[in-house]
């Protein structure tokens, strides 16, 4: 009998690694044909030694020459044309806009997955009438468009970008068995808040520095760590990053490929991401392992805390509106930050269970078939 072939389409091999192994997993167990097209990372190898067949495909995940777009657009229909895939799945913007719109143009099945439309639709008229065009032009005949969160979908909604082809699902889902629940750190240990997230300033890393020096100037055995790698096209934070350290504000850790010990260690995880956000995979991560949460009121973010319950959302963008949250964290009783750590974990174990997702794309792939 004749595999059934479906192909992942994805910006980075890191994040389909962590984000969609259970399904990948899932589908070879299946007896699926699997094909991933992504740039070539660590974690590739790992995959095709699953059983998946890799095929590798450069993106820019920050660019904006039309020339490279067009270069990947036509890749795109190479490969599809080539594999025959019975069904595609495609994960963050590029793949959504360009493997979508080869997917149209060949008549394939595709599953898009929103995960954040990205700083295009932010304050930028011009660009986000751009990507509104491509949007409708890529996803109008989706199979399914998997939104992370209501903001994005009533967006497209609103636009007349997809009709009655889409679905809501709680983001990518934590693995509770991977995440798993772990002991408040002990009474004695200074309180520690943790940024884990790239380097830029989308991601709020300027709120967050300035809040660790208000808070450690008022509070210094507080402890401020930073996790993340520095884009390209955000060098500037190297310095400042640098000069925070020497004076004592935070601790910068770099990139880390395993975060899980490093969010044990600490009380809290404050994200301060301005918008952009599909579901924060690092709440959920965070969420599940025990500890409070912080993060923006926005859209991707807000999802993750019941306010008092478990976290607090603060204004994005205003540090003021950060430090006086923090401030109040650091006013409650350790027995009230430890609840607070444990209904994150109930959260998470009620709305956020990974196989919730993976039973998803098990209906839409068997629907397109």
């Amino acid at each position: 009998m004749k595999k059934k072939k479906v192909i992942l389409l994805g910006n980075h091999g890191f994040a389909i690694y962590n984000f969609r192994k259970e399904l990948i997993q899932d589908l070879l167990q299946q007896n699926y044909e699997v094909y991933i097209s992504l740039p070539k990372d660590e974690k590739v190898d790992i995959m095709i030694e699953w059983g998946c067949k890799f095929i590798e495909t450069k993106v820019d995940r920050r660019g904006t020459n039309p020339i490279t777009d067009l270069k990947l657009i036509g890749h795109y229909l190479k490969i599809l044309k080539s594999i025959k895939p019975d069904v595609v799945l495609s994960y963050t913007i590029k793949p959504n806009l360009y493997g979508g719109l080869a997917c149209r143009l060949l008549g394939i099945p595709c599953i898009n997955n929103i995960t954040g439309l990205g700083s295009g639709f932010g304050h930028n008229p011009i660009l986000k009438s751009f990507l509104t065009m491509l949007y409708k032009v890529s996803l109008k005949k989706s199979h399914c468009v998997f939104f992370q969160n209501t903001e994005d979908q009533a967006t497209l909604l609103k636009k007349g970008i997809i009709n009655g082809n889409h679905e809501l699902i709680p983001g990518s889902g934590v693995n509770l068995q991977e995440f798993s629940l772990k002991s408040f750190p002990e009474e004695d240990q200074p309180i520690s808040f943790l940024f884990i997230g790239r380097i830029m300033q989308d991601k709020g890393i300027d709120q967050f520095l300035e809040a660790a020096k208000i808070i450690k100037e008022k509070y210094p055995e507080t402890v401020f760590n930073v996790i993340g790698f520095i884009e390209s096209t955000h060098q500037q934070y190297a310095d400042l990053i640098s000069d925070y350290e020497e004076r004592g504000y935070i601790k910068y850790l770099g990139y880390q490929t395993d975060v899980k010990p490093f969010i044990q260690q600490s009380h809290c995880l404050i994200q301060a991401s301005h918008g952009g956000e599909g579901l924060s995979n690092v709440l959920l991560e965070t969420a599940a392992t025990g500890r409070v949460l912080i993060a923006s009121d926005i859209a991707g973010c807000r999802e993750t805390i019941d306010i008092g319950e478990n976290g607090h959302v603060f204004v994005p963008g205003n540090t003021g509106s950060l430090v006086n949250i923090i401030e109040d964290f650091l006013g409650l009783s350790y027995v009230n930050k430890k609840i607070m750590g444990e209904k994150s974990r109930l959260k998470v174990e009620r709305e956020f269970d990974r196989y919730i997702v993976i039973e998803a794309y098990k209906r839409k792939i068997e629907d397109a078939m």
